[in-house]
């Protein structure tokens, strides 16, 4: 995804996709998934994040000190903090992130694969990768079948099922910990009934529009010592290859 077609193609995508975070509808499903993350928010501790999303961020919330966006443009940027490159060329060193969050964007990109690699790489052995996807069983999973709809957002691309993306995480050396649903609603209405996202989201019902995987390293034996981020270092010239990044990371130390 290096070359600059892939990169416009990639742009008109996030815009797509932010048109409809914006919307009555993505909103109400942001803070749905926002409550189903801020549990385990409060278990999350570490001096970096990073989140791959077209929606606005929803990591924000954690009590992780530095927490970075992405964007595949340095136009899009939404804030200095912000990562501008291929979500599958991370210009990043590998086990130096405490938290990654990939929104819905393993059913769009191109080579989902690839990021799902560079997410797990750039992850930290006692790190945690948390993964929004939709839920093909849903409501609005089933609603795909309606004629046009697969050519709009959100329900383009391919939907996979948690235990798809369990197979695909165990190539990777991560596993499961947990699966959580959230944007529980009737049919045709918005997923903003507080009573049936309660329920829901209490029995962990496999209804709901989206889903949340909680991954984690495989424990080893022994791991190989990794190089950690330095943040003294400014990650610029070759170090980034075609990437950028605006704004800049300064060095800080995770509580031991």
């Amino acid at each position: 995804m290096s070359n600059s077609r892939d990169l416009h193609g990639l742009a008109r995508l996030v815009r797509d996709g932010r048109r409809y975070w914006s919307s009555p509808a993505g909103q109400a499903l942001w803070r749905a998934e926002r409550a189903c993350l801020g549990p385990v928010c409060e278990r999350l501790f570490g001096g970096h994040s990073l989140e791959l999303a077209m929606a606005p961020m929803l990591s924000e919330i954690c009590p992780i000190r530095h927490a970075l966006g992405w964007s595949p443009t340095r136009e899009m940027a939404a804030h200095e903090s912000t990562l501008v490159c291929p979500p599958d060329a991370l210009p990043l060193p590998d086990d130096c992130l405490s938290l990654v969050v990939v929104h819905h964007l393993l059913e769009v990109v191109p080579d989902p694969h690839h990021m799902l690699q560079e997410a797990a790489r750039v992850t930290a052995d006692d790190g945690r990768l948390i993964i929004f996807g939709w839920y093909p069983l849903s409501a609005g999973g089933l609603s795909r079948a309606w004629p046009g709809r697969r050519r709009l957002m959100p329900w383009r691309g391919h939907w996979r099922t948690p235990g798809r993306l369990g197979d695909w995480l165990a190539f990777v050396d991560f596993e499961i910990d947990r699966v959580d649903y959230c944007g529980f609603h009737l049919p045709g209405s918005l997923p903003r009934n507080t009573m049936l996202e309660t329920l829901g989201r209490r029995h962990n019902l496999p209804l709901g529009d989206s889903y949340m995987i909680h991954a984690r390293r495989r424990t080893q034996l022994a791991q190989p010592q990794r190089p950690r981020l330095d943040l003294a270092s400014p990650l610029v010239g070759p170090t980034l290859g075609s990437a950028t990044r605006v704004g800049s990371l300064r060095e800080e130390e995770s509580p031991r």
